[in-house]
């Protein structure tokens, strides 16, 4: 795995989640999976867009209308507007998060919400749930492949797992980058995270193997650009069962010399019963890597996939 043990990754977060007293009646939205867990491998940063617009804790509460200019952040009662304050501090905090490598925000926020955010009319009445708050959509549009997602689908345990496993691998690219982009790091960064791939998107998987083929072509920050665009919008697909099964019979595949008749016979068999949902992925997955450290493959040492994130968050335990 390309993660160093005991490094923390920056991740922003709303500051709610956290414990901060900051939202508009003075209270927080604790997420303790958050702060008790992710906190041991992430090193939070944590930012409230209302607050640190000058809106002030407590405060009015807000929401979001829909105006003939565009949405408006105005107060639910009354109509004082705060959306030139709100854009002027994103304007200056975006480039401010550049080093992150994800975002965990605050669901149905006006500010921090990343869907289904209700937008009213001039009037104050909804009109559609499908919005996303200010701050939110900024971040989206300015960072497109930096992982984000909202605290309450964290309950999920595939959309948890996704996530992270999304913040991980974009950290690792990250650190390239940071490094020195080359064609041998470039090259590595695919290899190292094949079979992740495979297991999302076996489309993506089967072009971005041809894109690297030239990378004489053109400009290597060109090729790095669109390759890590395709990669990460890949890796926000879900996998299934059948997915991670085929994938791991890849790479039983490359064990297959240095496994016995009854080994391979009980991994067919565990990869059988988790395809069938009776068992978790943490079951096939364990006797693959057991295998691969009895007798290692060169190849398959430097696969992510085995090993994506730290064992102790126990994610494949539950999907």
């Amino acid at each position: 795995m390309s993660y160093e043990q005991g490094r923390k990754i920056p991740v922003g977060i709303s500051a709610c989640l956290l414990g901060e007293e900051v939202r508009y009646d003075g209270g927080h939205k604790h997420a303790r999976y958050c702060s008790q867990v992710l906190s041991h491998f992430f090193e939070f940063r944590s930012l409230c867009p209302e607050l640190e617009a000058g809106l002030g804790v407590p405060r009015p509460a807000i929401h979001l209308r829909e105006h003939q200019d565009g949405l408006r952040l105005i107060t639910t009662s009354g109509n004082a507007d705060h959306t030139a304050s709100m854009e002027h501090w994103i304007r200056d905090a975006l480039p401010s998060l550049t080093d992150l490598r994800g975002f965990i925000l605050k669901a149905k926020s006006p500010s921090c919400g990343m869907e289904r955010i209700r937008i009213h009319n001039e009037e104050g009445q909804v009109i559609r749930r499908d919005g996303r708050g200010l701050f939110a959509q900024a971040l989206m549009e300015a960072y497109p492949v930096l992982p984000v997602e909202e605290e309450g689908r964290l309950n999920d345990s595939h959309l948890r797992e996704n996530f992270i496993e999304r913040v991980f691998v974009y950290d690792d690219w990250c650190r390239m980058i940071e490094a020195g982009l080359t064609r041998s790091a470039l090259l590595d960064f695919h290899t190292r995270h094949k079979f992740q791939l495979l297991a999302h998107c076996q489309k993506t998987y089967r072009e971005l193997g041809p894109m690297l083929s030239d990378l004489k072509a053109e400009p290597l920050a060109d090729i790095a650009e669109r390759y890590i665009n395709a990669f990460m919008k890949a890796m926000q697909k879900q996998i299934t069962r059948g997915d991670h099964a085929n994938a791991m019979q890849h790479l039983m595949g490359y064990l297959r010399g240095s496994m016995s008749d009854a080994d391979r016979e009980m991994l067919h068999e565990q990869i059988d019963l988790y395809q069938q949902g009776q068992v978790p992925l943490v079951v096939p997955m364990t006797l693959l890597r057991m295998a691969q450290r009895r007798e290692p493959v060169a190849y398959l040492e430097r696969q992510d996939y085995l090993t994506p994130y730290p064992d102790e968050l126990g994610l494949r335990n539950h999907v």
